[in-house]
């Protein structure tokens, strides 16, 4: 029997806010432009430049404040407008033609707000004649006042280039713009139209018509740009990733392809409409064709009617593999893969705009309900275009549907040579997931209510089947697989991490580490704070994920290490200088039985275990791993480490930086040091720096029995200077310098308590002179035991002191 294509009203508009402005817009005005949010609750009309206010209208249906927005005369509204696919808050964007751009947003507080306003010229001199959004990017078409030299046509036609700039949001109220990219120079003036995955680059009735013929498909996530000529069925492609970089000179890029310059005439097209399968176009013959994203381009075929010059209204759309074409008052289903006319239908009102589909995950209720179909707006209402089953067809119930799908899944997964059949999962217990499901439905839950529930778990798990199915495909779009990829550790984030969530995990990281990462930053808030230490605003909730793990020193079964182990062996891989502070950061975080203050292996030890066995590790890691610890027994051993390798500075510094609160860590690692100071003279340089450590509370006399402690045996007597190639012994002067630090503090008020007190504290002012008396000559004969040393003829000069 054949099916039959139905036109169903959705809403008669008074469900949406602002009804009679909305009715009013589509009934008045045939250039008003119609744009459809992501996720399908809200309209945005844009009236062209000129027209009588308001200009922009922003409709949301169901609960929700408008949007409504007027220019007065002499202040140009905007080029054009479009919505942005965030999933957390809707927002759109206003672009205007001298460059200025406003991102609005709702749901931060009541009704709209600006939320960033910027320049996409700041230079002056250039003007914005084409905008588009893609992807998380905006990108524009400006035409520059500077001519293209070297070129045989007139200097204005190559004066444009083009350009995008990231905008994604940030927080809950705020964004981020990049900077900006240019990606084509000294380009004609170009249309830009945006599927899901492409950005087509069209000419416009202003191109010049030596390149009129030729259009370009950028393709962001494969990193290559599609240069077409449909109308000669050539296409060539060339590497366009402008995050290595790369960018294009139009007029090079062309030079370099001499076969697309082939005198043609422009391209006539009526219509063009993006759509997931390609750019479709409608000429003024009535015949629509299809350009793919590699450049190919087919005929669809062939409408009952052509359009009626430049003033006549035509949209074009898909779904289910059908073409909908809106000529006028008519509306005609033609099959994609034949061209064959399906169904022609007229409409009471000629002003009928077609919207596009949701973007895939962000359907509300009534739009997962209503799938499959194109949605058909005018003042009339909201009206849905789709294939009706013919009566008399037995529809299979829910229950049978899903044992029917899961038995197809499981005969695609199963090595098991006999079929299976939906009875065998009906009564086989090994099936539970569809028995569970279909218990479910058999409790009278509506679809609606279901979808609800599951909206979170069904979509990031379609995110995993679309990265299996890209995979398995061998699509390069790296990108989208750093997306789902990014999606999938966020959701084995939101689930207990054992078993075989956790081996899941584990996978992710190894085939997709830098998208894995990526998203751990997100989950953990890390974030450097300039002094090359990490910070964190995450909740406990996630850190008690991230630290919990092995307990003991156990070997990881199969290979799957814990979050913790995981995470640092990333990092290893990827940034080894950001182990040390990311361990640091987690020593921080703690709770009863988990963390840093758990009953297992403290963290640095679980992290010198992913660095290998000792031995084979990383010494400087292993360094700052130790030092950073905090435990007193890790940080001696990375100074005793320093000390062996000669390291003086850094295993002070190690002391240093300890500060007051651990005395005993700091005195242990003086004692140490001073050790080596009495050996030999290779710390003398770095006596300030010692001098620093010194504990306060040491005595003059304990420093120098510690120092006797570890001076060398002296088997022979020392002399005044050491003999050639001998180790210099220790001086009092490099002794004074640490005596003097010992009674730093301040010189007790109470008994000497050491017998070298008052050197330290002597003043160093000597004795006044006594007075001088009158010289007498000391004769030997007074003194008879003098005769025995003193030389004859000599006497002995005294000083009479009276």
């Amino acid at each position: 029997m054949k099916r039959m294509g139905t036109l169903r009203l959705l809403s008669d508009l008074s469900h949406f806010s602002g009804a009679g402005r909305l009715r009013e817009l589509l009934a008045g005005d045939p250039a008003v432009r119609v744009r459809c949010s992501p996720d399908g609750r809200h309209l945005l009309l844009l009236r062209p430049p000129g027209s009588p206010s308001p200009q922009l209208l922003v409709a949301v249906r169901g609960p929700g404040a408008e949007l409504e927005r007027a220019w007065p005369a002499g202040h140009p509204s905007p080029l054009d407008a479009f919505f942005l696919p965030w999933p957390a808050r809707p927002a759109l964007v206003l672009v205007w033609e001298s460059g200025l751009t406003e991102v609005w947003g709702a749901g931060v507080g009541p009704g709209w707000r600006l939320l960033r306003s910027t320049e996409l010229c700041p230079g002056g001199g250039a003007r914005v004649v084409a905008v588009a959004a893609s992807r998380g990017r905006l990108v524009w078409c400006e035409e520059r006042q500077e001519g293209a030299e070297g070129w045989q046509g007139p200097p204005a036609a190559f004066s444009h280039c083009v350009c995008f700039r990231t905008l994604e949001p940030s927080g809950e109220a705020g964004t981020n713009l990049g900077r900006t990219h240019i990606l084509l120079h000294h380009c004609p003036s170009f249309g830009l139209l945006a599927s899901r995955k492409d950005l087509f680059l069209v000419p416009t009735a202003t191109t010049w018509p030596g390149v009129s013929h030729i259009l370009l498909i950028w393709s962001p996530g494969k990193g290559k740009v599609m240069v077409a000529a449909p109308c000669l069925g050539l296409s060539h492609s060339q590497s366009l990733n402008p995050g290595r970089g790369d960018t294009w000179d139009f007029r090079t890029l062309l030079r370099g392809l001499p076969g697309l310059l082939s005198p043609m005439k422009p391209l006539t097209v009526h219509t063009w409409a993006p759509t997931p399968q390609g750019l479709l176009l409608l000429d003024f013959r009535g015949t629509v064709s299809l350009v793919q994203s590699h450049g190919g381009t087919r005929a669809v075929g062939t409408l009952q009617e052509a359009p009626a010059g430049l003033a006549g209204s035509a949209a074009l759309g898909t779904f289910h593999g059908t073409l909908a074409c809106v000529l006028g008052s008519t509306l005609e289903l033609l099959d994609m893969g034949s061209g064959q006319l399906l169904e022609r239908k007229v409409l009471s009102t000629d002003r009928v705009h077609l919207l596009a589909p949701p973007a895939p995950g962000m359907e509300d209720e009534e739009e997962l309900e209503t799938r499959g179909g194109l949605r058909l707006l005018s003042a009339l209402g909201l009206f849905r275009v789709g294939w009706e089953a013919p009566q008399g067809l037995e529809v299979p119930s829910a229950e049978d549907l899903v044992f029917e799908e899961a038995c197809e899944y499981y005969q695609r997964r199963s090595l098991r040579g006999t079929q299976l059949t939906p009875e065998e999962l009906r009564h086989n217990s090994t099936f539970r997931a569809p028995q569970a499901l279909a218990s479910i439905l058999q409790g009278h839950v509506s679809p609606s209510t279901l979808l609800t529930t599951l909206r979170a778990e069904l979509r990031d798990y379609r995110a995993l089947d679309q990265l299996k199915a890209h995979l398995v495909a061998g699509d390069d779009e790296e990108a989208g697989w750093t997306e789902l990829a990014e999606h999938e550790v966020a959701r084995l984030l939101r689930t207990e991490l054992v078993g075989d969530q956790l081996a899941q995990l584990n996978m992710v990281f190894q085939a997709l580490p830098t998208a894995a990462w990526g998203a751990i930053l997100r989950a953990l808030q890390l974030q450097p704070d300039g002094n090359g230490r990490l910070r964190s605003h995450a909740p406990p909730d996630v850190w008690k994920k991230v630290l919990g793990g092995t307990s003991a020193a156990k070997e990881p079964p199969n290979g799957i290490l814990p979050v913790f182990e995981l995470l640092c062996q990333c990092l290893c891989r990827l940034e080894p200088r950001w182990l040390p502070p990311f361990v640091e950061l987690a020593q921080q975080q703690g709770g009863p039985g988990w963390g840093a203050g758990g009953p297992g292996l403290p963290l640095y030890r679980r992290a010198l275990a992913v660095l290998g066995e000792e031995g084979t590790r990383s010494e400087a890691l292993e360094l700052e791993l130790l030092l950073g610890s905090g435990r007193p027994k890790a940080v001696l051993q990375a100074v005793g480490q320093l000390v062996q390798k000669e390291q003086w500075e850094r295993a002070l510094e190690a002391g240093l930086a300890l500060g007051h609160s651990s005395p005993l860590l700091r005195s242990e690692i003086f004692k140490l040091l001073l050790a080596e100071f009495a050996r030999h003279r290779r710390l003398d340089a770095h006596l300030p720096l010692l001098c620093r450590l010194c504990p306060p509370d040491l005595a003059p006399a304990e420093l120098l029995l510690l120092l006797r402690t570890h001076l060398p045996d002296e088997s022979e007597p020392q002399t005044p200077f050491p003999e050639p190639g001998t180790e210099p012994p220790l001086t009092v002067g490099l002794l004074r310098t640490l005596l003097e630090q010992t009674g730093a503090q301040g010189r007790p008020s109470g008994p000497v308590l050491s017998l070298y007190e008052d050197i330290l504290w002597d003043p160093g002012t000597p004795p006044p002179t006594p007075p001088r008396g009158p010289m007498t000559t000391l004769q030997a004969s007074d003194h008879p035991g003098l005769e025995a040393w003193a030389p004859p003829g000599q006497g002995l000069c005294m000083t009479d002191t009276g």
